[in-house]
């Protein structure tokens, strides 16, 4: 009895004639011309493919492109509001936009001193921010029955929310302030979300 073996293309991979197929062969060939060299600097043959494909010069003989965006969010972590915030984003026209800093508390979070840390975080996320993506403004965005308040405050602001908005109101103006004061370039939004995902401006204080 004979068993008959099924016959296949000799290295079937290597007639590929798709244009991937052709760049992948071209770069084996090239590896392989490559020799030693190839072994000093292995991105060599991949880096000339790529020109000879038409994918012009390699990132490291390119100038470096201009990146920047509007804005830095700041805002807490509460998972209950991370797609709203998402949501009011959007909705004025930032998608892909603007840098986002979360710190617990927000405004409060880059304040206080029970977590000197968030602090430096903050301001070392915003000069990055500045110097990176040259931004334009920084919106602080705070949230009503933010646990962080709760925490570090030691009261709960949401049981009257107009002692609550007014505590809000008033870390999230020395917040803009102290950012004003070393980038007076920069343009400051405060807000306060609320729990339904609407959002309020709190406004500079009447004399």
């Amino acid at each position: 009895m004979t068993t008959t073996i099924p016959s296949f293309p000799c290295c079937q991979h290597l007639h590929d004639d798709s244009p991937a197929g052709l760049n992948r062969r071209r770069f084996i060939q090239l590896a392989a011309l490559g020799g030693g060299a190839a072994l000093l600097g292995l991105a060599t043959p991949w880096r000339l493919a790529q020109a000879e494909a038409g994918h012009g010069t390699a990132k490291s003989d390119a100038a470096p492109a201009a990146h920047g965006t509007e804005a830095l969010l700041l805002s807490c972590m509460d998972y209950r509001l991370i797609d709203d915030m998402v949501k009011y984003m959007d909705g004025r026209g930032l998608t892909d936009q603007y840098d986002h800093v979360i710190l617990a508390g927000a405004s409060l979070g880059a304040l206080t001193s029970e977590f000197k840390d968030w602090n430096k975080t903050f301001w070392e996320h915003l000069k990055i921010s500045i110097d990176l993506h040259h931004i334009n403004r920084v919106i602080v965005m705070d949230h009503r029955d933010c646990g962080a308040y709760k925490v570090i405050l030691k009261a709960d602001f949401a049981k009257d929310p107009t002692l609550e908005e007014n505590v809000h109101a008033k870390y999230l103006r020395d917040l803009k302030q102290a950012i004003q004061k070393t980038y007076p370039k920069l343009e400051v939004e405060t807000l306060l979300m609320n729990l339904d995902g609407t959002v309020q401006t709190v406004p500079e204080p009447t004399a």
